[in-house]
């Protein structure tokens, strides 16, 4: 048997129906921005591999650094034990965080990043009122979200997630939560709340990632922080995907005044290589947690917390990220993206898209074809043909998308900007 039927006979896969589910394509070599499969093929990775590979696959400098640190300490609990790759990335990463931070708590990824927030916004008032929390009187015990958002598959993020398909069969074993629209240039006036009971307001800072890469308003984000800021709800910035470059800042809370108490970050933290998890917070929250009273430790831990490797790679990633060289091509990717959505929208008339948008490495548009939703079936078409032209592109249902690492050349981009455009093009002969 070939790789395939070998992976169908055992494998389960995220985020695909099995019933007559095609052929995985065997990956055997990633090369830069090419991943290259059993046959010699050579995909363009235009989305990233789920949006965390920032240097191109199989890098090196990332390489060497994780051999190197595998030959001396690959593992050790975390809990009466430190070591040196935790230490100095917690050192480099509090400094360039946009906000005054502190802390970092590690996990293992962008769920268990938005888990441990949630519970630490949560705990940080009850131990804030100890003795009425133990009583069960405590007032500050509702969550704030956006509808449309996403932050991850455990069941405390499906909670604070907006209920969708990925959240359907759980939705009466998830807690209640207080959903409100993103802010809009049509919808910019501040939600009528009991503010009193909020202990937390959780959000992806200007782009939903899977909630069809929703771009909206930072001028109306800045608001609802400031206000949130005046009643005192902590503000969780989830930039789990937005995080490291990808929106044309290191990260996308930057571009609002108004910064985050708390903020969790995977994906591109390790460069793509390695899974890891960071939650940082302020000093005002950490402090919470001080106190003679066991009662208000943070009971929260993983096996893998502050895995040496994973610490090693998001140092080396880090390494690459903050060169000239990497800075550049994230404002190159930029601007190519800028021209590219003009060319687009000139043409919009004659091609079956809508709603083109970009913001920093981002870019992305509708296919009018269908219901605007993850299920629309469209996705697996383009995928196909964007594969049969050396691309490879994984639309959220008909919303089509690029996050390219930022090692693409400009030929590369160029490529990638073409076949969506004669994807596109051969969707509209057949619509």
């Amino acid at each position: 048997m070939n790789l395939s039927e070998r992976d169908k006979k055992l494998i389960w896969h995220p985020f695909t129906p099995q019933k007559g589910m095609s052929s995985p394509i065997p990956i055997v070599k990633g090369e830069g921005v090419y991943l290259v499969d059993e046959k010699g093929n050579r995909y363009i990775d235009a989305i990233s591999s789920w949006w965390v590979n920032l240097h191109g696959h199989a890098h090196p400098y990332i390489a060497e650094k994780i051999y190197q640190q595998a030959r001396t300490l690959e593992q050790v609990i975390f809990a009466g034990f430190t070591h040196e790759p935790a230490i100095q990335l917690a050192e480099r990463l509090v400094p360039i965080l946009p906000g005054n931070f502190s802390r970092i708590f590690y996990s293992d990824n962008g769920s268990t990043s938005t888990e441990v927030a949630i519970k630490m916004a949560l705990q940080y008032w009850w131990n804030k009122d100890f003795e009425a929390n133990k009583a069960g009187s405590g007032s500050r015990n509702k969550i704030l979200a956006l509808t449309n958002s996403y932050h991850g598959d455990t069941f405390g993020a499906m909670s604070v997630s907006d209920r969708s398909v990925f959240t359907m069969a759980f939705h009466d074993k998830l807690f209640e939560v207080v959903f409100i629209d993103p802010p809009s240039e049509e919808n910019d006036r501040l939600p009528e709340l009991d503010w009193s009971a909020i202990a937390c307001f959780i959000y992806e800072p200007l782009v939903q990632g899977a909630g069809a890469i929703h771009m909206y308003s930072k001028e109306g984000l800045n608001r609802l922080l400031e206000k949130c800021k005046k009643e005192n709800v902590v503000c969780i910035a989830d930039e789990v995907m937005t995080g490291f470059g990808r929106t044309g800042k290191l990260f996308a809370s930057e571009y609002c005044e108004t910064k985050p108490d708390i903020i969790c970050l995977s994906k591109g933290l390790t460069g793509g290589t390695m899974a890891l998890g960071v939650t940082a917070c302020t000093q005002k929250i950490y402090d919470a947690f001080l106190s003679d009273d066991k009662l208000k430790t943070f009971f929260h831990g993983h096996s893998f917390t502050a895995n040496p490797l994973g610490c090693t790679a998001a140092l080396a990633s880090l390494d690459l990220l903050q060169k000239e060289e990497c800075l550049r091509a994230i404002e190159r990717i930029t601007e190519s993206n800028n021209s590219f959505i003009k060319k687009l929208a000139a043409r919009k008339s004659e091609l079956p898209i809508k709603n083109i948008r970009s913001l920093g490495t981002l870019l992305a548009f509708e296919v009018e074809k269908g219901r605007d939703e993850y299920l629309n079936d469209i996705a697996t078409t383009i995928t196909q043909k964007a594969l049969a032209k050396a691309v490879y592109l994984r639309p959220l249902g008909n919303t089509v998308y690029i996050m390219p690492p930022y090692c693409i050349s400009e030929a590369e981009l160029e490529r990638v900007y073409e076949v969506m455009v004669e994807v596109v093009e051969e969707l509209g002969k057949g619509l």
